[in-house]
């Protein structure tokens, strides 16, 4: 601090000078030497040792003194508001609408993505490498369809990857929101933006990579698993693998909104992984899980993924398989999917994301987990 004074030397002056001028009309205070910083001396001359040592107290000194009564005086004076004079008004706490504090943050979130490499290259390299290994893995399975275990091929490929690539998007995204909650703290306190445009900003700037990080891995896996190339079905694969995504990136976000930090939110989304895994259909379909826990499947995020890419690729194969049995009549007996069921699938789906985004900005608007 004294160093600081240092470099505004007429400033102090001007501040301390009437209690420079005070002081040094106190008996026994030593003189300011010439050159010597005034707040410096100050501060040396009215330490409580210097009061030991003159017998005084400065405090009594000042409050029965003449400087006293002026600036008590002063103080008064200032205090009364000029005629006429209205107090100060603002109709919005922060100085811009929400329309441009919801740009705004969304501009900052696009230079901050645009900066990070180690989270959004990373992860599209991520992407392009699975994509090739389960196309290599899984290759030219998608037209097989003479036997259940073909089927069953292809359904895990669209199992692993949603499971690989979605716990890898809601992993890697939680460090990176952790940080940018913090420095929104900071920024919200200082009236910058209010929670909800730090939020839509942070939600709104994931699509555009979910989207491109969708693409690349579901043209490349389609392509290589030789899945039936019709519009419909491409899309409808793509479109389920979007917001599959998305859902897995807003589930870390809300992971972290609603936890302290990253490794809390961490230890408690691995939890839900697993259950998600077991109630996915996949290892156990719907209909042989026991009735007290099938509800579980109905809301399993997963669960509803893969009903979507199943029917959506082969509930409306009427293709026989060796027994004789249609290929959209076995997927409807053994796992209970109904391609009629396809919009709504489509529609919970959605919702899942739409849901996972709600909560995390309402965490961010309502928890505040600073410890300062």
């Amino acid at each position: 601090m004294l160093q600081e004074f240092e470099y505004y030397p007429n400033l102090i002056c001007l501040l301390i000078s009437p209690w420079f001028c005070f002081a040094q009309g106190i008996h026994g205070v030593s003189k300011i030497k010439d050159g010597y910083n005034p707040a410096t001396w100050m501060l040396e001359v009215t330490t409580i040792g210097q009061e030991q040592m003159l017998g005084i107290d400065f405090s009594d000194i000042y409050k029965k003194s003449e400087l006293y009564q002026r600036n008590k005086a002063l103080i008064k004076e200032q205090s009364q508001p000029a005629p006429g004079s209205t107090d100060l008004y603002f109709p919005t706490q922060y100085s811009q609408s929400s329309i441009t504090q919801c740009m705004a943050c969304l501009w900052k979130q696009n230079l901050s993505y645009w900066r990070n490499p180690p989270y959004n290259a990373v992860r599209f390299l991520f992407t392009t490498v699975i994509a090739l290994l389960f196309g290599t893995i899984f290759w030219d399975l998608g037209g097989k369809m003479s036997q259940s275990q073909d089927l069953f091929n292809a359904m895990g490929s669209m199992y692993a990857a949603v499971l690989f690539i979605g716990i890898m998007n809601c992993t890697s995204v939680q460090p990176v929101v952790a940080v940018e909650r913090t420095v929104f703290y900071r920024e919200r306190a200082a009236g910058m933006y209010s929670a909800f445009p730090y939020a839509f900003g942070q939600v709104v700037i994931e699509l555009p990579y979910t989207l491109a990080q969708a693409t690349v891995y579901g043209v490349i896996v389609y392509s290589m698993i030789g899945f039936e190339w019709t519009a419909p079905k491409f899309f409808w694969y793509l479109f389920f693998m979007y917001f599959t995504l998305l859902y897995f990136t807003f589930y870390g976000m809300m992971a972290v909104g609603l936890t302290p930090n990253y490794h809390i939110a961490s230890i408690v989304s691995s939890a839900f992984y697993a259950i998600w895994n077991l109630f996915s259909g996949f290892i156990i379909p719907r209909p042989k899980v026991p009735i007290w826990w099938r509800w579980y499947c109905w809301v399993c995020p997963v669960a509803w993924t893969l009903y979507g890419l199943v029917v959506s690729q082969f509930g409306d194969v009427t293709t026989p398989m060796e027994d004789g049995t249609p290929v959209k009549d076995f997927i409807e007996g053994y796992f209970d999917f109904k391609h009629s069921w396809l919009g709504y699938v489509a529609t919970v789906v959605v919702a899942f994301a739409v849901l996972f985004a709600f909560l995390f900005g309402f965490a961010i608007m309502k928890l505040n987990f600073q410890k300062r």
